[in-house]
Formats: structure tokens, sequence, C-alpha cells
């Protein structure tokens, strides 16, 4: 079985709901990200054995199958496949490891795994707008929104709402530094205020929409947030300030076998070690990133402490506090460049970034192993284990 490596990765920078990219459609977001990849690694398209993408509302804007008209807009060949994953949160992780899967099987030797969402064009549940679940799956289970879930979290933990906003906090300081200390450039790039013109090759396209991630507050305080309501309960601890932002962004990882990419001159970032997906309680829902970072580890022989880096997705504050309780890891190690509190999570995008952000940094301190865990609606939860070989 071939080992399968991440060749390059990169993101746009995020934009809160409404704001710098929401005039920007999804498609084009998704189609500039590929090229930008692409080019980045001079590589050929044509050579891309398929592009999957991940989005959670796949409707409008992102419907028709957004991995493969992306690829088209991009300027792939129409030899080139794409198709679009759906595991909510973790759609565009899961796009990651069903590419590295086709890779390890020997269907492809080359893909790209992506993810993208627009939550200021697609709104977030545009998917099942005026619906509800069936009777039957009514009848097995009391379903809840996240809201609700993230409370029972903060309920079964005994966190308290300081504890929260104490991660919101330190997840807005770390963006921040990040960004002063120039840690975010090797990932992003700057989308342009013409995304159309840019990808259709216009002249003269000039202006930026973004450059930098959009939803950092480097002004907040525990004290300003202790100002705000909860959002889920009307004694609750959770609230707009403690939880992920709505956001709109892309990302794309080129990942390739280690063979073909050193036929190709490719230099790699990372290697796979192990994937895993969970299934827990549907209601409680958020909290199986424990059990898969727990199955994850067991799988490769290593422990919590032979991790370097981790990337806990911030879906809500109490989710890494309740992680964290149970694994002991260190906080120094857990979402060091902030997290999805700070930086947004434009859901279908989301897995590709973190696995972005997780092995450029890791390059860059040069450690070894990188863990990236994401909880996932009606429970279930996604892991990807790497190790740095740049």
């Amino acid at each position: 079985m071939p080992d399968v490596v991440v060749v390059d990765a990169v993101r746009t920078p995020l934009g809160r709901r409404g704001r710098a990219l929401a005039d920007i459609r999804p498609d084009e977001l998704m189609a500039l990200t590929l090229r930008q990849l692409v080019a980045r690694t001079g590589l050929d398209p044509a050579l891309v054995g398929d592009v999957q993408v991940g989005c959670v509302n796949a409707v409008g804007e992102q419907g028709r199958n957004i991995g493969r008209l992306a690829a088209l807009a991009a300027g792939f060949p129409p030899s080139v496949p794409g198709m679009t994953v759906n595991r909510m949160c973790g759609s565009s992780q899961q796009a990651v490891h069903s590419a590295a899967h086709a890779i390890m099987a020997g269907q492809h030797d080359l893909a790209i795994a992506a993810g993208v969402e627009s939550m200021s064009r697609v709104p977030l549940g545009a998917d099942a707008a005026g619906t509800e679940p069936s009777a039957a799956l009514a009848d097995r289970y009391d379903l809840v929104g996240q809201g609700e879930s993230a409370e029972l979290i903060t309920d079964r933990w005994q966190l308290t709402r300081d504890e929260l906003d104490a991660v919101a906090v330190e997840s807005h300081r770390r963006a921040a530094a990040a960004w002063d200390a120039g840690r975010f450039a090797a990932e992003t790039y700057a989308v342009p205020a013409d995304v159309t013109a840019a990808l259709t090759g216009a002249d003269g396209v000039e202006g930026t929409a973004l450059a930098v991630d959009e939803g950092i507050r480097r002004d907040t305080s525990v004290e300003r947030l202790a100002e705000l309501k909860p959002a889920f309960r009307p004694d609750g601890r959770l609230h707009a300030g403690n939880s992920s932002q709505l956001t709109d962004g892309a990302a794309a990882v080129l990942l390739a076998s280690a063979d073909r990419a050193a036929a190709l001159g490719l230099p790699a970032l990372a290697r796979i070690v192990a994937t895993d997906v969970v299934g827990v309680d549907p209601v409680m829902m958020l909290h199986g990133v424990i059990p898969v970072t727990a199955r994850i580890l067991a799988r490769a022989g290593l422990r919590v402490d032979d991790i370097d880096l981790f990337e806990v997705n911030e879906a809500f504050a109490s989710v890494v506090l309740a992680w964290l309780r149970e694994t002991k890891a260190d906080p120094g190690r857990v979402n060091v460049n902030g997290g999805a509190i700070a930086l947004g999570h434009p859901t279908g995008c989301s897995g590709a970034r973190l696995l972005t952000t997780l092995t450029h940094e890791l390059v860059r301190r040069q450690g070894r192993y990188g863990l990236q865990v994401m909880c996932i609606g009606y429970g279930m939860a996604t892991a990807t284990l790497v190790e740095r070989v740049a």
C-alpha cells in the first residue's frame, strides 16, 4: 500500500458572514482556490486523478456537484472528474480521507481534496429548509440542535462560563498573534475583488476582497464576553462569543502517493499516517472527538504525549474543553494559531482548512506528528493523523 503525502495545501482567508466574501460565488471561490493550489506546485492539472470537494449545504450555488463544476471553472481539463462529499462539518476532512484511500488503493496517484462553504450566500440549513427528520428517527431519538448539544456537554463535564469564555479569548489572541508573526502567510492567498474576472483571464484585475481572516477580535476579553446573552438556553453558558463564527471560505489539499510525488519532484509537507471516523450518541452528538482521538492513537501505537500539534475544531468552546479534560493533552499544543471561534467555521471548508493549518505549522515548528479531530452533527467525529516529512 503506497504512502500518501500532503504535497501542499492552501486556503482563502475566512470572511465573516455578509462581509468581505459575501459577493463571491462559492463555486468560483472554490475554483480559484483549486487554481491557486496547482499554481503553487507547478502541477499540470491534467495529472489529477480526482477532485473531491466537501460542502455541507450543496444547494443553489453550491449545488449541481460543486466539486465537478469548480474544477471545470478552474480550467482543469474535462478528463479530471470531480465529486461533492457531505459528512456535515467533517465534509472536507472526509474528502481528504476518501481521496487518500483512493491513492492507497491504487486508483489514483494524485488527487485533490478540498472544501467550500459560503454561509452568506447559502445559509446554514439550506439543504433541509422546510423539512423535519422522519417520524421513525424522531421516535428513536429526542434530537436537539447543536447549540443545545453543546450545552449538554457543559452539563456533563461541569464547565463554567468563565472557562468557556477564556477558551474564546485565547483563540482570538492566538489567531491575531499568528497573523502578526506571519505564520498564516504560507497557507493563505489574497482573494481578488473580482474572482470571475480572475478565473476568465480578464486583463487588469485589480483590488483585493480579503487578505486576512476577518473574524478575529483583537479587543475581546472575558469581561466583554460576560456581557453577551446566552444563545441556546436562558440560563446557558454558551453564546455567540464562545461559539464558532458563521463564515465564508475555501481550502484545497493536494495529495499524492509518495513515489509519484518524488517522480514529479514535488516536495511534501506530511504523510497521512491514519484516518478514522466514529459514531456516538446523536443527541449529545459533539463529544465524538474524545473516542475518535483514543481510537486513532491506539491504531497508530501512539500516545497523546507523542503528538506535537492538535487541531480540535472549535465548533463550541465546550467541545474543546471536554476533549482537553478527557485526553489530558497539553493545551499549549492545541489550536496554537487559534480556532474556529476566532477564524470562523465555514462548515464544508473547515476540514481542509484545519489540515492546511496543521501541516504548515507542523513544518514550521519541525514537529513530527499532528492530529486533527472534528465533531459532527448527529453524533459523529473524524480524525486525521499526519507525520511531517518536509
